[in-house]
C-alpha cells in the first residue's frame, strides 16, 4: 500500500531553522521516499510500512537533538488517489 505524509515540523526553540533543515535533508537521502518541500510542509510518498518506519526513526532523532517539537501530519490512502473512488 502507497502512504502520503503531509509533514510539517515546529521545533518549539529559537534556533529552529536547523532542526527543520536536518529533518528534511535526512528524509531527502532515502532512495526508497518521494518528497516535496514548500515553505510550509513537506509531502511523503513511499511505501507504507516503509514510510511509518523512517518517520518513526526520523521524528525519534529530532526530539533526541532538539528537545520539544510539533510535527503536524496528514496520512492519505496513496492506493486511493486519483482513482475517483
Amino acid at each position: 500500500m502507497k502512504l502520503v505524509v503531509d509533514i510539517s515540523l515546529y521545533p518549539l526553540n529559537e534556533k529552529y531553522i536547523a532542526p527543520i533543515k536536518g529533518f528534511i535533508d535526512r528524509l531527502n537521502e532515502d532512495v526508497h521516499l518521494e518528497t516535496t518541500t514548500s515553505a510550509a510542509s513537506t509531502i511523503i510518498r513511499g511505501e507504507y510500512e516503509h514510510v511509518m518506519a523512517v518517520l518513526g526513526r526520523e521524528m525519534k532523532q529530532t526530539y533526541s537533538e532538539t528537545g520539544q517539537a510539533v510535527f503536524v501530519c496528514k496520512f492519505l490512502n496513496g492506493d486511493k488517489m486519483g482513482s475517483g473512488e
